[in-house]
């Protein structure tokens, strides 16, 4: 007896299918986008983004249960508008056929040329997460466009009214031939995956991308994915103590951790962590001198995720950890209408302990000693590579050190997440964090096609037809020139 069909995931696909097939025959149908019709996809973006501010503050604190809408402005609207704006003002540039040395170097001296032609994929597939859902739907659509492509895109589940808000959003400015958003949940997510884009952004869990990935892979789809993992922070010998616990609570704190690049664990000396935890406890008062009802401090998205946050701690605590709930006007933080988690020191972990084997993606922070800064890389090395590496002190050989001694998708020094605002510096993973990579010049070049093109000279020259049948002495001084050190 066969198996029943799954009639959603079906309809899905073929709903999907049939606008994937639209978009790729107006993609041959106009041919590659002028500059003029690039730079007017990326003003409608954002003009959508300034038109809608209002309504993405209102959705997003709906989906989260309580963010505040300067955090939205801050981190999905202007932190959209800037990739946008970047891309609009150098994409003429980028366009700009590349030129390369030609091999031999004489037949350049006669004329011939050799250029890389930026050429767009075709259609490209967009799957965004929830934490930053407005952001991670916007940022990589400055390289799409710019780039050349269409695109479709599906947003989270775990935030609908965002979700649906974009397919409005998007319906009012651009055609379904141009964007696309389709929303719903996993059946959805798993039919879109399937589809044969001419590229794939993936930007969540990795343990989802690996269900992405095999699912391009049916297609041979080319795919970014950018995932997370546990960045690490080193706090050197000498490191401002106050500035440091400042800026790493900043990024803990911001969206109640719920970043792929937070900070995931510190490694401190010994001597310096009862200071760290005084001035992270400072640091925190001043942020958040309330914690229940402060409209600034960002609630954990789901229960599913209180839940597993919450069961990090109790984890920990059983195995001996020492919790510092850093809760500064001491509130009961049981009862209370969000899903709200004081931001939480976890004191001489374990890797026996859920919160060091797991991404945390919530307001805790592990607290690791080390003795020499060598023991604190080899810790890094024998985990995962991560996302993003922080390193805190004034020692620039110990820096470049520990720079050069460990792999991460990027690295801020002497502060948390600020290398993913730098628009001309690529954003990406490596390994279990993800592969590709995005943003401004570096997010054109992973949407576009690189293609070889080699101008020959229009009339042979005597070198060239040294090489040719019947062979002589032209070929044989050539291989003679070559075949050597």
């Amino acid at each position: 007896m066969n198996a029943p069909v799954n009639l959603s995931f079906e309809a899905h696909k073929a709903t999907m299918e049939d606008v994937l097939q639209r978009q790729k025959a107006a993609h041959l149908r106009d041919g590659p986008p002028s500059l003029e019709k690039r730079i007017a996809w990326l003003d409608r973006c954002i003009d959508l983004l300034i038109g809608h501010q209002a309504a993405i503050a209102k959705a997003v604190n709906a989906d989260f249960g309580s963010r505040s809408p300067e955090a939205t402005a801050l981190t999905d609207v202007a932190g959209s508008i800037g990739p946008l704006k970047f891309a609009r003002e150098n994409v003429a540039k980028w366009m700009r056929p590349e030129k390369r040395k030609t091999t031999p170097a004489i037949l350049g001296l006669f004329g011939a040329k050799a250029t890389v032609q930026w050429q767009p994929k075709g259609v490209v597939g967009v799957i965004s997460p929830w934490n930053f859902p407005v952001n991670l739907t916007f940022a990589p659509l400055a390289g799409i466009f710019a780039a050349g492509n269409r695109a479709m895109i599906k947003p989270s589940e775990y935030t609908p009214a965002t979700s649906d808000l974009l397919k409005a959003m998007f319906a009012e400015a651009f055609s379904e031939e141009e964007v696309a958003v389709f929303v719903g949940g996993p059946e959805v997510g798993q039919a879109f995956a399937g589809l044969a884009f001419d590229h794939l952004v993936f930007t969540g869990a990795t343990s989802v991308a690996r269900h992405v990935m095999r699912a391009a892979a049916e297609n041979l789809v080319p795919v970014t994915l950018e995932l997370g993992g546990k960045s690490p922070v080193i706090l050197s010998r000498g490191a401002d103590l106050a500035t440091a616990a400042a800026r790493i609570m900043n990024g803990k704190t911001l969206n109640a951790g719920q970043i792929c690049l937070a900070p995931d664990y510190v490694l401190a000396p010994q001597e310096d962590v009862e200071t760290f935890v005084a001035e992270a406890k400072a640091a925190v008062g001043r942020y958040f001198p309330t914690i229940k009802d402060n409209p600034d401090y960002t609630a954990v998205v789901a229960q599913r995720h209180y839940d597993r946050v919450k069961g990090y701690v109790d984890d920990a605590r059983a195995k001996g950890a020492r919790i510092v709930e850093i809760n500064p006007a001491g509130e009961d933080l049981s009862q209370q209408e969000h899903r709200k988690i004081a931001p939480t020191l976890i004191l001489d972990p374990t890797d026996d302990m859920k919160v060091m084997q797991e991404e945390i993606f919530g307001p805790l922070l592990p607290v690791k000693t080390y003795k020499t800064v060598d023991e604190a890389v080899d810790y890094v090395n024998a985990h995962d590579r991560p996302l993003a590496l922080y390193w805190f002190g004034t020692d620039e050989a110990e820096k470049d050190r520990v720079l050069q001694r460990t792999t991460s998708g990027g690295v801020t020094v002497n502060d948390v997440i600020f290398h993913v605002a730098q628009e001309d510096l690529p954003f990406g993973g490596v390994g279990p964090a993800g592969m590709g990579a995005y943003h401004g010049h570096d997010g054109f070049r992973e949407f576009s096609h690189r293609k070889a093109v080699f101008q020959q000279l229009k009339k042979d020259i005597a070198p060239m037809l040294g090489l040719r049948p019947p062979y002589g002495e032209g070929i044989r001084n050539y291989l003679a020139s070559q075949i050597k050190k």
